[in-house]
């Protein structure tokens, strides 16, 4: 066999066996002590990351559980990230892609993983608040307005702010719970809960961002025939005053 065919077969069965011990045996070539060393390498780094990621599952699960979802995360999920910073996002898309048998006993468990990533993500994200340039102009109504990339209005089926060892939904409450999930100037990662109202308003201002604040509050009017319009406008003022006071939103800007 040539050396490169050799090499890479031995590469394949490092691999392998790193995902799944019990189901690949070790490469012949390299003794057991040292292959040791790597398993034990490759679990605790990925089981860390995750564990400290994901607090709130981890209280959850027992030893047993958290072990055999962790270790069909490494065996089965196919990473698109080399990063360890994206290893939380990668172990989110797991879920949602192979949907483990531990959804069956947690069904919220996709959602509250959601909800825990949601934070470092934030954090970590390059956007830079200073790099911004607004009006000094805080007409809200008369200019459009700018959503900060780095604050997510969000809506889950369960209230996920609440799940804990104490409280384990075992059905979906009869309404959703909306959050926004922001980090201000101060590079705080902050959650708030919301109104649906305030989730709507939000939504209206990402996808149009070259509306006025006025233009978007008349927008959200027509979702909301029962209101009747100047209420709405005056009510949105003070919310979108909130919103600008919490970094939520940046500021207007030109057309």
């Amino acid at each position: 066999m040539p050396e490169q065919q050799k090499f890479q077969r031995v590469q394949q069965a490092f691999a392998a066996h790193l995902r799944n011990p019990d189901k690949h045996n070790a490469p012949s070539e390299i003794e057991d002590r040292r292959m040791a060393v790597y398993r034990e390498l490759i679990y605790n780094n990925i089981n860390g990351f995750i564990e400290s990621g994901f607090p709130v599952i981890y209280s959850l699960l027992n030893e047993q559980e958290w072990h055999s979802l962790i270790r069909q995360f490494i065996d089965e999920h196919k990473a698109t990230s080399p990063y360890f910073s994206e290893v939380a996002k990668e172990f989110l898309l797991f879920l949602e892609q192979k949907q483990p048998d531990i959804i069956q006993k947690y069904p919220f468990i996709i959602e509250l993983a959601h909800y825990e990533w949601v934070e470092l993500a934030l954090m970590i994200d390059p956007f830079e608040a200073s790099d911004v340039i607004t009006k000094d102009s805080v007409d809200l109504l008369n200019e459009p307005l700018l959503i900060s990339p780095v604050a997510w209005p969000l809506a889950y089926e369960y209230d996920v702010q609440h799940i804990s060892s104490d409280y384990l939904p075992d059905e979906k409450p009869a309404k959703p719970t909306f959050i926004v999930v922001y980090r201000n100037r101060a590079d705080d990662v902050e959650f708030t809960e919301i109104n649906a109202v305030t989730f709507a308003l939000l939504e209206l201002i990402k996808q149009n961002s070259d509306k006025t604040g006025g233009e978007v509050l008349n927008l959200l009017a027509e979702q909301l025939p029962q209101f009747p319009a100047e209420t709405i406008k005056a009510n949105g003022l003070d919310i979108l005053m909130k919103l600008m006071k919490r970094d939520i939103i940046l500021g207007v800007i030109d057309r």
